[in-house]
């Protein structure tokens, strides 16, 4: 009898032991996002770090953050999974995809997901210039992340060489023909100038029409601008730096391999996204710049990259959580150490006030260059029928500058395409 109390009273106390054993919790909520990368480098690491940290805060929450390729390609996988019945739940996309995303009924305006005043608050703290593209029709439909603007590189050790200051970058349309012309060498080992004509010309081209006192397109995404003399003589001035100033190559320059083309020496100056910031910084084997793009009548750039969006086949509880993921990625610290490890903005002041990037702009001041920029910058294009209307003025671009037709008569062309796709809307 003893015997048996003992066997019982054992398995009594083993039950209890195991019974206190931790057991890794299972997550209430399990989110899917989609995000893209534009300019190379480790940026699925640093994602998939800040996504660790945010679970580890968060162990109800599992999140699958799925890099999706370019840009084209998340916004192209992301609506495929809404058809297909597995959807996900947020993605980045393209900040410029917000009338297409309306149109397609696709996402949820944060608006009609906060409710306290700190969520409320929270929608207004970041740059205004970063939320031109996030709003529309008196709504919030996008939360920057992924943001930049177009800066101007440039090799300090190629100006020294062509005896030119390496602490003044050239600062307006004249500079940088007379400085692209000193930097430029006979044998084509050396072009004074680059600026990427594939990938997202008409993005470039943004920053060459706002520097020429030009936007082009109105805040509500049913108009544009191509054939305004502004615009046409931006691309005129494009065109002419390869074809009359000899400072850059003649016809189109391919975004996928210019920043390489920097770091070999192959162009002294290049204009491209400050995502390429950080990479820069770790490769350059030569003392390079960093600055504003130069102005004409004024100076220009539009903002460019992704934004968070809320997918509307999400449950409560998805959506609840999605915003904590949201909050989590653009909170003032998170925001510090993705601009610090890509060289994408910080997208709230409250980021730039941080210590630690604090610090960092102070060791390294090129790093605020493209948040100073913001004080120039305008949106970047964004109509309906995005797409279409963005590849109109893309061809044109294009033909322009490789002479099949003139700057005139390719941006008439997409002109007329716009309008003709932008009736219905008006």
């Amino acid at each position: 009898m003893l015997t048996l109390i003992r066997k019982t009273l054992t398995r009594v106390a083993m039950a209890a032991c195991i019974g206190t054993v931790p057991v890794a919790a299972q997550a209430d909520t399990e989110l899917t996002m989609y995000y893209p990368i534009a300019v190379g480098g480790p940026l699925t690491q640093v994602v998939d770090g800040i996504v660790a940290d945010f679970m580890k805060e968060n162990p109800d929450i599992k999140v699958n953050a799925i890099y999706a390729g370019n840009y084209n390609d998340a916004r192209i996988k992301a609506l495929a999974a809404l058809r297909s019945g597995e959807p996900a739940q947020l993605s980045v996309m393209f900040s410029i995809d917000i009338y297409e995303l309306i149109e397609q009924d696709a996402i949820v305006a944060f608006d009609d997901i906060v409710t306290s005043p700190e969520d409320k608050a929270w929608l207004d703290s970041f740059y205004p210039t970063l939320m031109e593209n996030g709003r529309t029709g008196g709504k919030t439909w996008g939360i920057p992340f992924q943001r930049s603007t177009i800066v101007m590189y440039y090799n300090k050790d190629a100006f020294r060489a062509a005896g030119l200051d390496p602490e003044k970058a050239p600062a307006t349309w004249d500079e940088l023909v007379v400085a692209g012309k000193k930097l430029t060498k006979a044998d084509g080992s050396q072009w004074g100038v680059m600026i990427p004509s594939t990938g997202y010309p008409y993005w470039m081209f943004g920053a060459l029409t706002m520097q020429n006192d030009q936007v082009l397109m109105n805040s509500a995404g049913d108009t544009t601008y191509f054939d305004a003399p502004s615009t046409i003589s931006a691309l005129e001035f494009w065109k002419d730096l390869g074809t009359e100033y000899k400072v850059m190559p003649e016809g189109t320059i391919e975004w996928g391999t210019l920043r390489q083309n920097f770091l070999e020496g192959k162009t002294a100056i290049m204009w491209h996204s400050t995502g390429n910031l950080t990479t820069v910084k770790q490769n350059a084997k030569f003392d390079f710049g960093v600055a504003m793009l130069p102005a004409n009548k004024r100076r220009g750039t539009p903002t460019g990259g992704g934004n968070f969006y809320i997918f509307k086949k999400t449950s409560p509880e998805e959506r609840v959580a999605a915003m904590k993921l949201i909050k989590f990625m653009t909170s003032p610290e998170r925001s510090a150490e993705w601009s610090m490890k890509t060289g994408y903005m910080g997208v709230s002041p409250a980021a730039y006030n941080t210590r630690k990037l604090q610090d960092y702009v102070k060791d390294f001041p090129y790093a605020a260059v493209a948040r100073d920029q913001l004080e120039f910058a305008t949106a970047e294009l964004s109509t309906y029928q995005t797409g279409r209307v963005r590849k109109a003025l893309d061809d044109a671009i294009q033909a322009a500058l490789a002479g099949t037709k003139t700057p005139a008569a390719a941006l008439r062309e997409a002109q007329t395409t716009a309008d003709r796709l932008l009736k219905a809307y008006r």
